[in-house]
């Protein structure tokens, strides 16, 4: 007997899925397997809510969540770990202990806090993505195709359709997990050895996050209602639409660790990146320009900083309560005393004679 609280969800699914189940025509096998579908993800949501932490043993977090065993191969993680905790077992394969929290609590709960995205691996979370991206492409996609052919009739018009169909996801898939392998992780490598790449940047990347799924959504509509007449075909036909469910539950959450913790830790990398260039500018002007012995006054290193901060010399003379005529000549005794002329060079003087801090000044 169903408990009052599935009742509810099950209510829920219903009304919100109400005008989608009118104008889509689904039948109502699909509309079965839409409400199996979300009642698994609320069950797993509600019973799931732990946050893992790494004195937790390993054990415990695949016991809770057995979807985690694919997760674990794909960090490099070996069974027969035994009772150890997730820092031993972390530390024992040479995987980062945050950022694999990072990856399990987001994937378990969508948990997002943490709280340092400097502290997370880049070169672990590259391994996770590459090795997951190699058991989806090698073993996941064919797998399930060898299953839909072992269970349709090849010789059909509409099981040819079907394998087909799927063909066309699997090549889409492919070709997404290629770019990134081709262009994404080569840039990130040559950020990491601080080599600057101004024809690509991670907004790039996250435009080229497309949409996948429309494809799949027709091929598990047409299989549920293509039913075979036999018992032994709509066993195994059931059984690999059930997989095809799994896969695309797993292709959504290896999208959203890319979305949510992948990008913007590469964010974060190329702002580094842009600053370190800046710095590399300053050594440059300190070894290049002779610091000269006259002194800047209160208010031209006033007139230096709204340089920096990018303001115009009507704004500036706006800001600092004085004439354009003023700034002017404010700007003609700073260059003739640092022998700097561009807003650029002055920006520079600004940081490295600690006038401004750098997070406040536009790169």
């Amino acid at each position: 007997m169903l408990s009052s609280s599935l009742i509810v969800v099950l209510f829920r699914i219903i009304i919100n899925n109400k005008k989608q189940i009118l104008n889509n025509n689904y039948c109502i096998i699909d509309f079965f397997f839409v409400i199996l579908h979300t009642i698994s993800l609320q069950s797993d949501k509600m019973k799931n809510q732990k946050m893992y932490e790494p004195d937790d043993k390993m054990i415990y977090l695949i016991r809770d969540n057995y979807d985690l065993l694919q997760s674990l191969g794909s960090f490099g993680i070996n069974l027969g770990f035994g009772d150890k905790s997730v820092r031993e077992v972390c530390d024992d394969q040479n995987v980062d202990t945050y950022t694999f929290l990072a990856v399990v609590n987001f994937t378990i709960n969508g948990f997002k806090g943490f709280d340092d995205v400097d502290r997370l691996s880049i070169p672990t979370l590259i391994q996770y993505l590459r090795a997951s991206h190699t058991y989806y492409l090698e073993y996941k996609l064919p797998f399930i195709r060898k299953e839909l052919c072992a269970s349709l009739d090849e010789t059909d018009n509409l099981a040819r359709l079907i394998i087909r169909l799927y063909d066309e996801y699997a090549h889409s898939i492919h070709n997404h997990m290629q770019y990134e392998e081709k262009n994404v992780f080569p840039y990130v490598d040559s950020l990491l050895k601080g080599e600057a790449n101004d024809a690509y940047d991670v907004e790039t990347y996250s435009k080229h996050h497309s949409q996948t799924d429309v494809k799949l959504r027709e091929l598990k509509s047409i299989i549920i209602k293509y039913l075979p007449s036999d018992a032994h075909h709509n066993n195994r036909l059931t059984a690999t639409l059930y997989d095809i469910y799994n896969c695309e539950a797993w292709l959504e959450q290896h999208a959203l660790v890319e979305e949510e913790i992948f990008i913007p830790v590469i964010r974060r990398l190329e702002q580094k990146s842009k600053q370190n260039d800046v710095s590399a500018k300053i050594s440059n002007m300190i070894t290049q320009n002779p610091v000269s012995n006259e002194v800047l006054s209160d208010r031209e290193k006033d007139v230096i900083v709204a340089v920096a901060q990018g303001m115009t010399n009507k704004e500036i003379a706006d800001h600092l309560c004085i004439s354009t005529n003023t700034v002017i000549t404010h700007r003609r005794n700073i260059a003739r005393k640092l022998q700097i002329h561009s807003p650029a060079g002055l920006t520079i003087y600004a940081i490295v004679n600690n006038l401004v801090d750098i997070s406040s000044v536009k790169l």
